[in-house]
């Protein structure tokens, strides 16, 4: 892949937009958007792919990092939907990133004041396994004392049995990252932190946008025979530069989260059921424990979208259902961080609002997508190519860069010499590309040391997002390339010694 730095890269990725007229523009670097753009390049067509922000800036790094089939979606009988995210979801983990997506057990506890019984339950998973051909194990009922050997900090005052189930989890920015390398290695041209001033029109249709470089100001346009609008919470927004008479097509549900730092080893996951249609989660991630999530119905600027102490409050309270109380300590909270899902516009309770995908057409011709999930992001693109009338059938099953078995990247590493946390790490960050970090740490053995004491990243991966992973501020490093701010590692000191890296090339 051709390197693009901060400051040189930017500049040739500007001039290249601007060159000619693309087969697709595609304005919106979340999962749906990078998505659109790996498959369209992967079909041969000339694609741009620009973010107002990072990639995966919001929504799309704000999940609850699972790569699942829905159990939930049980409870309202869709089990085509969950049959379909089940296919997704092991063609994920066994073909197209099984270095980034990784199994999870999950524990569902039955308490005696609980909304299901154990045996509505065990049906329950019982028919989700069969729905994954069984791929992951059969999904049973176990006893109190089994469940409280998977998870210790369980709370066993009440609880009298409890289901299991296996689903897998990912780090969604990471994942997000190697999408967009993948689609730039089919020949996408990418810019983040360009966002949209206006729509560029020709006889009523859509055939291009002005954007605004937001890191220097510079102005540039991009024409394209298609524009795709996938701009998540924005997507209205877009959508009224068209045609300022459209309707509102989505409304949007907050989801907020919180990482705590684990006390114990957890050997599953936690579902808890909250209410006869909501759960939250409590999943042991990053060496850490991630809980939420919430479904508020929101309708403030989604770029202040956060996590408030009422939001923080609410999950350690739904959390506590489960787990023992002097596990979730506020104390503990590293960080916490709040996403907005797209959802139909419409009546009704957001939290039993159906999870689908929204696909408009505007009077100009601009294509509009939003919702969906990142188990099934990658077939946005075939609905994408079925409007450009290019057959997605076509095409094949191709896996995002490094893939790997990460066991044995982290022994190769390892034997390096390389601390074996570190290449554990690494492995399952960047799969085979961790070798080109280990390169860069043999040139220069201070990229060998930890960005923090208390966490693996080390300064060679900062140094590969600025020169390879298209890096320009320290949020986009710390948060979405490193885990140092998930961690509550982003001190004033790492923070400012980011920000004098990314300016130094």
């Amino acid at each position: 892949m051709d390197t693009l730095t901060v400051h040189d890269g930017r500049a040739r990725a500007r001039a290249e937009l601007a060159r000619g007229t693309f087969d697709l523009l595609v304005v919106g670097g979340g999962a749906v958007g990078i998505a659109a753009a790996w498959t369209a390049a992967q079909a041969g067509l000339r694609v741009a792919l620009v973010d107002g922000g990072d990639f995966a800036g919001a929504t799309s790094s704000a999940s609850t990092k699972l790569v699942h089939g829905g159990l939930r979606y049980l409870q309202t009988g869709n089990v085509r939907l969950v049959a379909e995210n089940h296919r997704e979801r092991r063609s994920l983990a066994a073909d197209v990133a099984p270095h980034l997506v990784s199994p999870r057990r999950f524990v569902v506890p039955v308490y005696s004041d609980g909304p299901h019984g154990a045996a509505k339950l065990g049906a329950g998973v019982l028919l989700y396994s069969a729905l994954s051909a069984f791929g992951d194990g059969l999904g049973r009922v176990i006893g109190k004392a089994h469940a409280l050997e998977q998870v210790p900090a369980l709370r066993a005052e009440g609880l009298r049995a409890a289901a299991v189930y296996t689903d897998h989890q990912m780090n969604d920015s990471r994942v997000a990252i190697m999408t967009v390398r993948a689609a730039v290695a089919a020949g996408a041209v990418v810019l983040n932190h360009a966002a949209v001033q206006g729509l560029r029109m020709s006889e009523g249709r859509v055939v291009g946008a002005e954007l605004r470089d937001s890191l220097d100001g510079t102005e540039f346009g991009i024409s394209a025979r298609l524009v795709l609008n996938a701009t998540g919470p924005w997507v209205d927004r877009l959508r009224a530069l068209e045609d300022p008479g459209a309707a509102p097509s989505v409304r949007l549900s907050k989801g907020a989260h919180l990482i705590l730092k684990r006390r114990d080893e957890w050997r599953a996951g936690l579902t808890i059921p909250i209410d006869k249609y909501r759960v939250s989660f409590a999943i042991p991630w990053e060496d850490h424990l991630l809980l939420g999530t919430t479904d508020e119905p929101y309708e403030g600027e989604p770029g202040d979208v956060r996590a408030t102490g009422a939001d923080i409050a609410q999950i350690l309270d739904e959390a506590g259902h489960a787990v023992q109380a002097d596990r979730l300590d506020p104390a503990d909270v590293t960080y916490a961080f709040a996403g907005l899902r797209v959802l139909p516009g419409g009546p009704g309770d957001v939290a039993t609002a159906k999870r689908e995908t929204v696909i408009t057409e505007g009077r100009g011709g601009m294509l509009s997508i939003a919702g969906g999930k990142w188990t099934t992001y990658r077939h946005i693109g075939k609905v994408v190519l079925d409007r450009l009338g290019v057959g997605a059938d076509v095409l094949k099953t191709v896996p995002l860069p490094g893939l790997a078995a990460p066991a044995a990247v982290a022994h190769r590493l390892a034997a390096a010499p390389m601390d074996p946390a570190v290449a554990a790490h690494l492995s399952t960050h960047y799969g085979t590309l961790a070798f080109d970090l280990a390169d860069l740490v043999r040139r220069d053995p201070a990229l060998g040391e930890p960005i923090h004491p208390g966490g693996p990243d080390i300064w060679a991966q900062a140094v590969y997002a600025r020169d390879h992973e298209w890096a320009a501020t320290p949020d986009d490093v710390l948060r979405r390339r490193t885990t140092l701010t998930l961690r509550g590692l982003d001190t004033p000191e790492i923070h400012a010694r980011v920000s004098a890296m990314l300016r130094s090339r």
